[in-house]
């Protein structure tokens, strides 16, 4: 059985890449052609651009160091106990306010 078109014609040679965009370089300036621009566009959902706003307000929001520093050095001291109800718990009300569940 042969197998064709591996790579979709790609090289993995970055040496042979290289060349031959040098070398279509040196054509398009010789032949005067201009590369032409393409003009992308994006357009997001309402979730994704609600999480973009949930997420600059997050990163506009005040952090307490001191409890920062607190709780860093108690999980570099092995003392930072978790109560898995509590976190459950918080994380459900979290969904059901994201979610409205």
């Amino acid at each position: 059985m042969s197998i064709n078109n591996i790579n979709n014609g790609l090289s993995s040679n970055p040496q042979l890449d290289n060349q031959r965009a040098t070398q279509q370089a040196s054509n398009a300036k010789t032949s005067g052609a201009q590369p032409q621009s393409a003009e992308d566009s994006v357009s997001l959902t309402q979730s994704a651009q609600h999480l973009h706003s949930m997420q600059n307000k997050a990163l506009e929001a005040p952090v307490n160091q001191e409890k920062v520093e607190q709780l860093r050095n108690s999980i570099l001291n092995g003392e930072y106990r978790i109560n898995p109800e509590a976190l459950a718990n918080k994380i459900a009300k979290m969904e059901s306010e994201i979610f409205g569940l």
